[in-house]
């Protein structure tokens, strides 16, 4: 599938701020899964640009604003084909003794310790411990701690915010995306399985948006997509920003300015199916 990405924010400021500092990610990953045949990043005030990947091969647009402005202006256009993996069998592919091969294979360390968002903590060892009881593959307790997670929270619009913790995911059973993808990294590292947390865009014929889903290391198969949110394993729909250990390490735009809290922002995103 080829799809043409439109997203754009917008801050508008009470009163001007300056020395504005900004990191943007938002521009999708050069992947087997999916090609990127184009990239514009807008930026009013206009600025210059510098890029660079981070630690995890995000790419990041950077810039700077030192004069006074009352708003800004972000917008990334983007041009992707898609072309995802077929889905893994609900069947034993790896072992819970291969897996412990997993931080040999690949760069694992990382997304198998406790994050920002995401804790080791007892409560997510015993839900993990109960989701998979008497399952001995560490594939099939993936797909069984996604259905689970499914089923364990509520999707509730703007019951959660960005910087919610793991842990609050866990007591009030509800949340968003981001919040769904949180709870499952934290079960799959519980029992010893790679797990990282992963921005994109997900085109339905219901919405376009913004989304959040993980990926699980497998031996053998690689990084895999899975999306507790709507319970499933990737497909054509799907179109990768960018990841990390959780949301903190790939927020959309993040940096800071001088002056008023007082702001306003405003975010769209439209994603078109190019025939």
């Amino acid at each position: 599938m080829k799809y043409d990405i439109l997203h754009r924010t917008r801050y508008h400021y009470a009163t001007p701020v300056r020395d504005s500092f900004n990191d943007v990610r938002l521009q999708p990953m050069p992947i087997p899964e999916q090609t990127v045949e184009s990239f514009l990043l807008k930026v009013l005030p206009a600025v210059r640009l510098t890029h660079f990947t981070d630690f995890y091969s995000n790419w990041v647009n950077h810039f700077e604003i030192i004069e006074a402005h009352s708003s800004l202006m972000i917008e990334a256009q983007s041009r992707v084909i898609t072309n995802p993996p077929t889905p893994l069998p609900a069947e034993k592919l790896c072992s819970f003794a291969k897996m412990k091969e997993a931080p040999n294979i690949e760069r694992c360390f990382d997304y198998l310790q406790a994050s920002r968002f995401v804790e080791l903590s007892p409560d997510a060892w015993k839900l993990a411990l109960d989701a998979t009881d008497g399952v001995d593959d560490a594939w099939l307790a993936v797909l069984a701690l996604m259905k689970f997670v499914n089923g364990y929270l509520k999707y509730e619009s703007f019951s959660t915010h960005v910087h919610t913790h793991m842990r609050d995911v866990i007591k009030d059973r509800r949340g968003v995306c981001q919040d769904f993808a949180h709870l499952m990294i934290g079960l799959c590292r519980a029992l010893k399985i790679p797990a990282r947390y992963v921005s994109g865009y997900l085109a339905t014929e219901a919405a376009s948006a913004t989304h959040a889903w993980m990926e699980v290391f497998i031996p053998g198969y690689g990084w895999r997509g899975i999306d507790p949110t709507h319970n499933c394993q990737l497909g054509e729909t799907y179109v990768k920003i960018g990841n990390g250990r959780d949301y903190g390490d790939v927020p959309p735009i993040s940096g800071n300015y001088r002056g008023t809290r007082d702001h306003k922002m405003e975010v769209e995103v439209k994603i078109s199916l190019v025939n």
